[in-house]
Formats: C-alpha cells, sequence, structure tokens
C-alpha cells in the first residue's frame, strides 16, 4: 500500500511539474512570432489612414476619407493619422509617433526585413503631412484637423464625417513650442531614415525640421494656452514645452550633425529638464527619451557634456528594475508595468523600447546601468522589456492577446468608430452622426478587424473588459504601437526559433 501511495505522490508531482512546465512555456515566443506580430503592429496604421488611400493598402475596410481637410481654410491638409477611435488628426500626438516610428526603423530597422518598407511607408504616410502642415504658410503650424468636441458627440465612419472639419494652427501671436518642436523632432528622426534611400527628401526633412523648431524656440509658449478647450482636456501638454525643446533639439544634432544643436543642448539643458529625473515617457513628456538619445553620444564618443545624461538614464531605468535600490515602479500581479487606468499600454511599449534601445547602447559599448551599489548589465533589460512584450502578446493571466488579430483569443470589441461600423463597402449607405450609436452600444464583436491595434489594457489587477464603451481599456492609438514596432523588431532578432 505504501508503495502504491509513493508511485501516486511520483505520478502526482510529474503531473504537477509537467503542468507547471507547459504553463511557463505556452507563451515561449519564437522569432516567426515577434515577426508575425511585427508585421501587424505596422498594419494597423493603415487602419489610421485618412485621405486618399493608396492601391496597395492592406486593410480593404477602409476608403477615402478627409479629402477637403483644409480646403475652407486654402490649405492642403489631406493626410496623415486618426490618433485613436475617433476621426480627428491631432498634430502633437501624431508627431509624436512619427518620432517613435522612425527612431524603430533607426535603430532596429535591419532586423525588420521584409516589414522595412512597410514600417518606412507608415513614417511617410505621416512626414507628408506634416511637412504640408509645416509649409503652408509662413511662421504657421497647422497642428489639428477637426473639432474634437464636436467629433466626439458622434459615431461615424471617417468615410461618412460630417462633423466640421476646423483647422487649427500655432504662430508668433498663438505660440506652441511643445508641438512644433515635436514636429521638428519628427522630422529629423525621419529624416534620419530615408538618408540612403530617398535623398531628396531627406533633405527636405531635414531643411523643414530646422525651420519649424526655430520657430518653435523663438515663440515660446505652449499650444495648450493658444489653443485651450480644442486640445485640452484631449492631448494637453501638461509638462510644458522645455522637454519638447531639449527633444527637438537632441534629434536636430543627430540628424544634422550641425554644432549649433550641440551647444544649444548644453546652454540650455539645465533649464529644460536635463536634470529632472522623470518616470514617464509619453506623447507629452519626452525627458526620459531625450536622456537616452544624448547618453548614446557618451557611450559611444565619451562626450564628457552628455555624462550627465547616462546618469540619468540608469535613474530611469533603474527605477523600473524590480531588486534595484531605486526601483519605485508599480506591477500588476501578473506582471506588467501600471502607470495609469487609462490607455496603460502606452507607457508600457514606450517604456519596453527605452530598455530595448538603452540595452543595445549598453552592450555596443560594454556598459552596464549604475542603481547606487547595484549594477546590472543590458540583458537585464532586454529581460524586463522582452517580459513587458510577452505580456502584450498574450503571457497573461487572463491568457489573451492585448494586440487585435494576433494569437488565439484578443479584444473583439475595440472602441474604434471605423472598425465597430459596417464598412463602406458592406454598407455603402451614409450612417448619420446618431445612427452609428446603436453599433457602439452593441454587444456583438467589430466586423472589422483593426489588425494589429494594441488597446489600452487591462487594469492593476490584470482584469480586463472587452468592452465597446470602456474606452480606457478598448481604444487603440498610433502611440501606444509606435514603439512596440522598435521593441518587436529587436525581439524577432533577438529569438530564435523553439
Amino acid at each position: 500500500m505504501a508503495h502504491a501511495t509513493r508511485n501516486m505522490l511520483i505520478l502526482c508531482f510529474t503531473f504537477f511539474l509537467l503542468l507547471n512546465l507547459s504553463n511557463n512555456f505556452a507563451f515561449a515566443f519564437t522569432s516567426q512570432d515577434y515577426s508575425n506580430a511585427l508585421d501587424k503592429s505596422i498594419r494597423f496604421f493603415e487602419g489610421q489612414r485618412s485621405g486618399k488611400l493608396p492601391a496597395n493598402q492592406r486593410l480593404k475596410w477602409r476608403a477615402d476619407s478627409g479629402l477637403s481637410d483644409g480646403s475652407g481654410y486654402h490649405v492642403d491638409l489631406v493626410g496623415g493619422y486618426y490618433d485613436a477611435g475617433d476621426n480627428v488628426k491631432f498634430g502633437l500626438p501624431m508627431a509624436f509617433t512619427t518620432t517613435l516610428l522612425a527612431w524603430s526603423v533607426i535603430e532596429f530597422g535591419s532586423s525588420m526585413h521584409s516589414q522595412l518598407n512597410n514600417a518606412k511607408a507608415a513614417i511617410r504616410w505621416s512626414t507628408d503631412y506634416l511637412l504640408k502642415a509645416a509649409t503652408a504658410s509662413p511662421d504657421t503650424l497647422y497642428v489639428q484637423v477637426g473639432d474634437p468636441n464636436q467629433d466626439h458627440r458622434c459615431w461615424e465612419r471617417p468615410e461618412d464625417m460630417d462633423t466640421p472639419r476646423n483647422v487649427y494652427k500655432v504662430s508668433p501671436q498663438n505660440p506652441g513650442s511643445d508641438v512644433a518642436a515635436e514636429t521638428a523632432a519628427a522630422l529629423a528622426a525621419a529624416s534620419i531614415v530615408f538618408k540612403d534611400s530617398d535623398p531628396s527628401y531627406s533633405s527636405t526633412l531635414l531643411r523643414t525640421a530646422q525651420k519649424v523648431f526655430a520657430f518653435a524656440d523663438k515663440y515660446r509658449g505652449s499650444y495648450s494656452d493658444s489653443l485651450s478647450s480644442v486640445v485640452c482636456p484631449f492631448y494637453c501638454s501638461y509638462s510644458g514645452y522645455n522637454d519638447e525643446l531639449l527633444w527637438g533639439a537632441s534629434w536636430l544634432h543627430r540628424a544634422s550633425k550641425d554644432s549649433s544643436y550641440l551647444a544649444y543642448i548644453q546652454s540650455n539643458g539645465q533649464t529644460m529638464g536635463a536634470n529632472d529625473d522623470d518616470y514617464s515617457f509619453s506623447w507629452d513628456d519626452k525627458r526620459p527619451g531625450t536622456k537616452i538619445i544624448l547618453s548614446k553620444d557618451f557611450l559611444e564618443k565619451s562626450t564628457q557634456e552628455f555624462q550627465a545624461y547616462k546618469v540619468h538614464s540608469d535613474n530611469y531605468i533603474c527605477s523600473l528594475i524590480p531588486g534595484s535600490p531605486s526601483f519605485q515602479a508599480q506591477y500588476t500581479p501578473g506582471g506588467l508595468l501600471y502607470k495609469g487606468s487609462e490607455s496603460n499600454l502606452q507607457y508600457v511599449t514606450s517604456s519596453s523600447f527605452l530598455l530595448l534601445t538603452y540595452a543595445k547602447y549598453l552592450r555596443s559599448n560594454g556598459g552596464a546601468v549604475s542603481c547606487g551599489s547595484s549594477r546590472f548589465p543590458a540583458e537585464r533589460l532586454v529581460e524586463l522589456g522582452k517580459k513587458q512584450v510577452d505580456y502584450i502578446l498574450g503571457d497573461n493571466p487572463a491568457k489573451i492577446s492585448y494586440m487585435v488579430g494576433f494569437g488565439q483569443k484578443y479584444p473583439l470589441r475595440v472602441h474604434h468608430r471605423g472598425s465597430s461600423l459596417p464598412s463602406v463597402h458592406a454598407h455603402p449607405g451614409h450612417i448619420g452622426c446618431n445612427d452609428g450609436f446603436q453599433s457602439l452600444n452593441s454587444g456583438s464583436p467589430n466586423p472589422n478587424v483593426l489588425v494589429g491595434a494594441i488597446v489600452g489594457g487591462p487594469d492593476s489587477r490584470d482584469n480586463f473588459e472587452d468592452d465597446r464603451n470602456n474606452y480606457q481599456q478598448s481604444e487603440p492609438a498610433t502611440y501606444i504601437n509606435a514603439p512596440l514596432v522598435g521593441a518587436l523588431a529587436f525581439l524577432s532578432a533577438e529569438s530564435t526559433p523553439k
């Protein structure tokens, strides 16, 4: 009897061990998995396109929209991206999205392989628009198309828009250093992307970036003050504009190699947040990203002027690493970085991108992260960044992928007008402003799959509600996806197939 009991215990233990092993490795993503996710993460941007769609458009349920944007103001503002689930073109998040897409290609384009041209197309769709917005009138930057207050009262497809397509701009009289400097950063970063493949376009991007930055710096002020209720509370610049000026100068320094931008950074860094330890990188606050960009110069060239940026980059990274003496981040029980209840995954993707980019810089120069008396190698950063990306892709307590169209289970009721309403191909008739609310409030899955979209994500306890009305959790946005493009490219090259 004792012998039989012992055998039963051994069998039970073996089963338990196998069960745990299968749970642990159920989400051992391969290089092919990350490449598949990369493809989808870029494809998402095609679902956000405004303007005349090209013949090679892959998300076929979308059609042309916003073809007269700007015409009432005698400017051409056709094109660009809708920021999230609505039909407004907000300049600040669009420019940040572009900067992060470009940075992704700059750092990890060599790992994108067949997706590199698609990533460049995603960048160019935005920069073509930003160029028009920056050059339509002297000393003017057009920063928004669409009245968000009116738009948000409707639930309609972009192809059916009949809300006011008001145009908003910043100027010497109504400055917007934050949105202008971010636009300069986007154009400068993109100029690096196209330097070899399209030198003429690259030169145009850089030249325009320099002009827009000069405008941002000369006429200082926040666009939130100039445009008030049409940008707040939607994309209010809570962090002010100093972080964007330093960020913009850093990208122009990297793109142009012009010593005047180095001098600008050295002269203004102290007053623009160089010494601030900030722990959130987003469309609003650029400080951690700026420090990591500038730390590259210190790591590669021992540029002493940038030594402080390495220290502050370390401080940011240390705040994220459990076990670090200066650890201060919050994680869910399932291991997800948690910053806020609304669109939390935007902070997860941006932090993951910075972790993996900084790891790349450290690896190239034999460096490590200093956290007080502790030191962490680049591999620790890769491990943490990978864990966050894997959580998004399905390695989480709910066993759900937060990328639409990836994996066996993913959100079906995404807070997105075009995705949730019948496409114009399936329903050619006009769906009016109020008629779409039936779809918003429906419990049915979205008829059009917004492939690659990353939604806002779960709460602080790993709970997720697949509900179209819960926009905090179910709404996608371009700036959630953009940094993930780079992170997935890195991981597709880092991982080996089973």
